[in-house]
């Protein structure tokens, strides 16, 4: 149940007397519910994955004994084409692992994004544990690094007794911080034999390759298939409770499986984790094409409110970014207010906001949204004495998300 404070009925009227958009009839069933956005992270287990949990076969993980832990990596091996995977507590140990097993000399260097995940959400993991030093390339507005930068960024073995040593790339699919924007597998493959070329391993932080793999209509083998690895994670657009995947080749993973053990990763009877990650990837992926069009109704609308500035065009997977054109609101007022009607969202920014799609929710949740966008817009602009309480000056983030 949700925690709304507002009657529904009144929600309804109040939005009718202000002439704009209409709560249609069947919205009414579901304004009692929260309808969160901040990430797709926030997923409840659905009830096939409770009772695939309860039902999981299980045993020893770190013994190597669990079936349905076995089961599952088997299978996300298939997928991306790999020789072996390995289930992990998260994306940030996936992504530490997989770059601490190609850079397992101290003074490495790791080129990657400047504004990608593993350099800015992942506390800096790589260096404070690993010893690796990021070589950040520019992140160009759809995701990729230029290929000539990626060149120049490579250190020359005569410079080894000054400088790092290059040993890895590191490329997001889908980039994140980029707006979801999908990396095709033709640049991927050109990284590759960048990579390739220069006796480096290229790892690519895949937590929602997935959606990637849905948007460009190419099979997930197919756009990993330059990769010596992959991190996927299963947490986010699939919706398992818990957990992320690394691929790659047998030796790897039996690396990255000592590496998992020494940083506290090795989990026992995990099968009940896998079991929920088995379904998720299951039953969710045919759900991603509806979250990107769901995406897309959203852009389209919030284009419409005089308000905010949205490139509808860069909108390719689940994540909607828009600008806040008004210096009258800010994000953080924003979401408080809609946070009012259990709508709840997150700051990218001081005069940003994303918002994301995630298979629980609905059309008629997208319509709901859009509704108290507009509402609270315009309350804010109104200068309700009641908003300017609420409003602590305080604005929370997506970190990570």
């Amino acid at each position: 149940m949700g925690r709304r404070g507002h009657h529904p009925i009144t929600l309804l009227l109040r939005t009718a007397r202000l002439g704009r958009r209409l709560i249609p009839e069947e919205l009414l069933k579901m304004v009692t519910n929260v309808v969160d956005l901040r990430s797709d992270t926030v997923t409840k287990p659905s009830e096939a994955m409770r009772a695939a949990m309860a039902a999981a076969d299980v045993d020893d993980d770190v013994l190597g004994a669990d079936p349905t832990a076995h089961r599952f990596e088997t299978e996300m091996a298939r997928i991306t084409g790999k020789e072996a995977a390995l289930f992990v507590p998260s994306g940030t140990m996936a992504n530490l692992i997989s770059v601490l097993v190609h850079c397992d000399t101290r003074g490495s260097e790791v080129i990657l994004g400047d504004n990608s995940h593993i350099h800015i959400y992942e506390n800096g993991g790589i260096s404070t544990i690993g010893g690796v030093h990021p070589k950040t390339v520019r992140n160009n507005p759809d995701g990729t690094m230029g290929i000539d930068k990626i060149v120049a960024a490579i250190r020359h073995p005569d410079g080894a007794l000054y400088y790092p040593t290059t040993r890895l790339i590191c490329l997001e699919n889908t980039h994140a911080n980029c707006g979801g924007k999908c990396l095709s597998a033709e640049y991927t493959d050109e990284v590759g034999e960048v990579a390739k070329s220069h006796g480096l391993k290229l790892h690519i932080d895949g937590a929602r390759i997935f959606n990637a793999s849905v948007a460009l209509g190419v099979p997930v083998h197919r756009l990993v298939k330059a990769a010596d690895s992959v991190s996927v994670c299963i947490s986010k657009g699939l919706g398992a409770p818990v957990g992320s995947v690394i691929v790659g080749s047998t030796a790897f993973i039996e690396k990255a499986k000592i590496l998992r053990k020494t940083l506290g990763g090795g989990m026992r009877q995990v099968g009940i984790l896998c079991a929920a990650a088995y379904v998720a990837v299951r039953d969710t992926v045919e759900k991603l094409a509806d979250d990107h069009r769901r995406a897309k109704v959203l852009a389209d609308g919030l284009k419409k409110i005089k308000h905010f500035r949205v490139d509808t065009t860069s909108v390719e997977t689940n994540m909607v970014f828009f600008d806040i054109v008004d210096s009258r609101i800010s994000p953080d007022k924003l979401c408080q207010v809609l946070e009012q009607r259990n709508v709840l969202a997150m700051p990218a920014s001081s005069k940003r906001m994303r918002l994301v799609i995630h298979y629980q929710i609905s059309d008629s949740d997208v319509q709901y949204v859009l509704t108290c966008v507009e509402k609270a817009a315009e309350e804010i602009l109104t200068g309700s004495k009641k908003i300017e309480h609420l409003t602590n000056g305080t604005t929370r983030n997506s970190y990570g998300h």
